[in-house]
């Protein structure tokens, strides 16, 4: 018995075949930052290989998505004027709605999820409206919420994934769709977003550092899965589509308790100081980057995601090719 065991293990044509876990391109979607501005293209120093871009040379990096098989796209928008409702977000003429139906407009097939928050629109950073005590005003932000969605789904939107973690988020948004003529239009909800340390360098790329505080009061405890299995299971009840843990390493736990929970697809969002790791530490030789990247979607795989959002997709499909 020992024997057959052991002529699995070392016969790679049998382990493929036996293998348990696999990546695919269909898991992939490839997170897009887009700013105000033409032939405008810039590297972010703390996230080597992620760009901000202007709507025309965004379209260049499409291409490039497209023909290595990446199906889905997820946009986040930086805008030229950033104000304390992220008034911006709320524009037919924003960023984001002008680059949907450039983006539309040239790649239909294209599947396109929109970011709705307002931290990368507000002048204070934060995720919503500001309150006399500093604090987001839970409410308030709701109703900009549902306008900044039907912004996006009247321009060209595939696909709403919240990630401010308000209240009612959910409940707010289906209502608005239904009644909007989108009822057939899924959410990807962000259900389970921890005040993580991980999230530094998407700040660079999303230019979206609050200008005072923190997220912790509207973000989860990095120490209570308990409570994070609840909030996702709750954006159930309330007509999610999609759960989301983010971010995702350090979280795999949690992916799996959720999981087990929920017959909904679940996704991770394998975040910008998780990509910075690995790609910082594969520039410095210090681990054999390709092997640990792939190790790494496979466990994100293994602990139960159907989805990955990731600044690795394009590298992932070179390697599966």
């Amino acid at each position: 018995m020992f024997k057959r065991f052991r002529r699995l293990r070392t016969n790679e044509s049998i382990r493929s075949l036996v293998r348990e876990t696999v990546i695919t391109k269909d898991d992939l979607i490839y997170p897009l930052f887009i700013k105000s501005g033409e032939n405008f293209k810039k590297e972010i120093d703390s996230m080597p290989g992620v760009f901000q871009f202007s709507i025309d040379k965004v379209l260049i990096e499409i291409e490039d998505v497209v023909s290595k098989g990446i199906k889905a796209v997820i946009l986040f928008g930086i805008p030229q004027t950033k104000d304390s409702i992220g008034s911006d977000a709320l524009d037919n003429h924003g960023i984001i709605a002008t680059a949907l139906r450039a983006i539309k407009e040239k790649f239909p097939d294209l599947y396109v999820i929109t970011d709705l928050c307002f931290c990368e629109y507000t002048d204070h950073g934060h995720c919503g409206i500001i309150n006399s005590d500093e604090d987001v005003d839970n409410d308030s932000t709701l109703e900009i919420l549902a306008k900044q969605a039907l912004v996006h789904l009247e321009a060209g939107a595939d696909m709403l994934a919240p990630s401010g973690m308000m209240d009612g988020t959910i409940e707010t948004l289906r209502e608005a769709l239904d009644l909007n003529g989108y009822e057939n239009t899924p959410i990807m909800a962000y259900s389970t977003k921890f005040a993580s340390g991980y999230y530094g360098p998407f700040r660079d790329v999303a230019e979206s550092t609050p200008t005072f505080g923190d997220r912790r009061k509207y973000q989860m405890d990095p120490a209570n899965i308990n409570e994070a299995v609840n909030e996702s299971i709750e954006d159930e009840m309330q007509g999610a589509d999609i759960l989301m843990v983010k971010p995702a390493l350090a979280y795999l736990d949690v992916v799996r308790a959720i999981k087990e929970k929920t017959s909904l697809p679940m996704c991770v969002y394998n975040v910008s100081g998780e990509y910075a790791m690995l790609k910082n530490a594969g520039a410095e030789g210090l681990i054999d980057y390709e092997r640990v990247m792939m190790e790494t979607m496979i466990g994100f795989k293994r602990a139960g995601a159907d989805l990955i959002i990731t600044y690795h997709a394009k590298e992932v499909c070179d390697l599966l090719d």
